[in-house]
């Protein structure tokens, strides 16, 4: 099971990574038409989900992985509902349908990682 988990969140972290680029390449791109404080949010939180599982791979213990790992899950579903919402308001002439499929596909897999890693935990095997 540990080299299941390893696998994951090696996966997890280039997801993460890759996708917190392209969101910073997003955010270079479309702060030069406007100041919109909505970018700088999702900047914050796109960036945060990276952060936070590379914070979760260096882990203190079991229970500090599972906290940093749901942090960064919440980041991604605070992503999401940034992009979906300049996405919808058309405030750009940009479509954000690729973002927002990444954002979710992070949400799902770091959803898992959090319940498996609970579930371990409670069951006292090693995450």
């Amino acid at each position: 099971m540990q080299e299941v988990e390893t696998y994951k969140e090696s996966i997890i972290q280039e997801k993460s990574f890759k996708f917190s680029l392209s969101i910073i390449a997003l955010y270079k791109q479309l702060s030069k038409i406007d100041n919109n404080p909505i970018l700088k949010q999702l900047l914050r939180s796109s960036t945060s989900i990276g952060a936070n599982v590379n914070e979760a791979s260096a882990g203190q213990s079991k229970r500090d992985f599972v906290m940093k790992m749901s942090i960064a899950s919440k980041e991604a579903r605070e992503t999401s509902y940034w992009l979906r919402l300049l996405n919808d308001s058309k405030w750009y002439n940009v479509d954000l349908k690729e973002q927002l499929s990444e954002s979710n596909e992070l949400v799902k897999i770091l959803t898992k990682i959090v319940k498996t890693s609970q579930e371990n935990l409670k069951n006292n095997i090693k995450v």
